[in-house]
């Protein structure tokens, strides 16, 4: 077996395990509240669905780089989070049961909102177009089985053993931490044959302060639009590290699969390498500021 594809097992394995870890936080009535109260999702998937590639277009209309990376930085965007933005909102307390409802969701849109954004790029910066459908099993099956099917193990292990949930629950977060880590430094520091990135320090010069750009207003966007919505700071904070941490082993694949151009992968190996970082820094502060701003106003009702 190529040592490429033993990483990309080994990466799907921690991805499952971390979003097992996460359904053992859930119970059915937090998806309950959802069906009940659906503004929040409708704004965090509208967010994600249209503001992101909308960032993503005028910030390649203006930054000076070549039109294979501004295509990269769209396809980035129209790509939705998956597992690694629903363990985030659980690390840093968002609304859970909204990433996983968004998620779920999202990747049903994305086989015809994809081929349609991507177009838009190509035409845009390329002056062309292609013939783009995305494999409909493989795309769903791998966020389906990766997120989905783990995250509902879970909650069915809270509900039926909940001793047992609560046992594993506080030190699973710390070891899904450390997996997460382990995966991020093999993306980072492993050669290309072996499942890493093999970007050249030029690569990640030219993209980075663009995609650092990106990365800023997707984290931004997404919680002030729920700001701006009315809702609360758990679902703002899941909005945001929906639009901020994207699913780049699906923007690999529309580059590199479909696209067949290893230009166009770029910019989400540069962007995968710190978004997962970025993002707990803004979640950081968010709710230290968030923690403030209570202790001075009373706590916002429930819709």
């Amino acid at each position: 077996m190529a040592p490429s594809l033993i990483v990309d097992i080994a990466v799907g394995a921690v991805l499952s395990l971390v979003m097992f870890g996460v359904g053992l936080s859930l119970v059915l009535g937090d998806f309950n509240h959802i069906l009940r109260h659906p503004k929040a999702f409708f704004s965090a998937l509208g967010a994600q669905m249209l503001g992101l590639p909308l960032i993503a277009l005028v910030i390649a209309m203006l930054a000076p780089l070549p039109a294979e990376i501004k295509i990269g930085l769209v396809i980035l965007a129209a790509s939705p989070g998956g597992a690694t933005s629903g363990f985030l909102t659980y690390l840093w307390r968002g609304n859970v049961a909204l990433s996983l409802s968004i998620t779920s969701v999202n990747s049903f849109l994305t086989l015809f909102s994809i081929p349609i954004i991507v177009n838009v790029a190509l035409k845009l910066f390329l002056g062309q177009s292609a013939e783009l459908h995305l494999p409909f099993w493989d795309t769903v099956g791998h966020i389906f089985f990766i997120t989905i099917v783990p995250a509902t193990i879970g909650l069915l292990v809270r509900r039926n053993f909940p001793a047992l949930a609560e046992k594993i629950s506080q030190p699973s977060k710390y070891i899904m931490l450390v997996l997460l880590a382990i995966v991020f430094a093999i993306k980072m520091f492993a050669g290309k044959s072996y499942g890493g990135s093999g970007l050249t320090i030029s690569d990640f010069t030219l993209i980075t302060p663009f995609a650092l750009l990106q990365n800023a207003a997707c984290l931004f966007f997404g919680y002030y639009f729920m700001q701006y919505m009315g809702l609360k700071h758990p679902d703002r904070l899941t909005a945001s590290m929906e639009s901020g941490v994207q699913n780049t082993t699906l923007a690999f694949l529309i580059a590199s699969n479909l696209l067949h151009n290893q230009m166009m992968v770029k910019p989400a190996l540069v962007y995968s390498m710190y978004s997962f970082w970025t993002a707990c820094i803004f979640a950081y502060f968010m709710n230290k500021r968030n923690a403030k701003t209570n202790a001075i106003q009373p706590k916002q009702t429930s819709e």
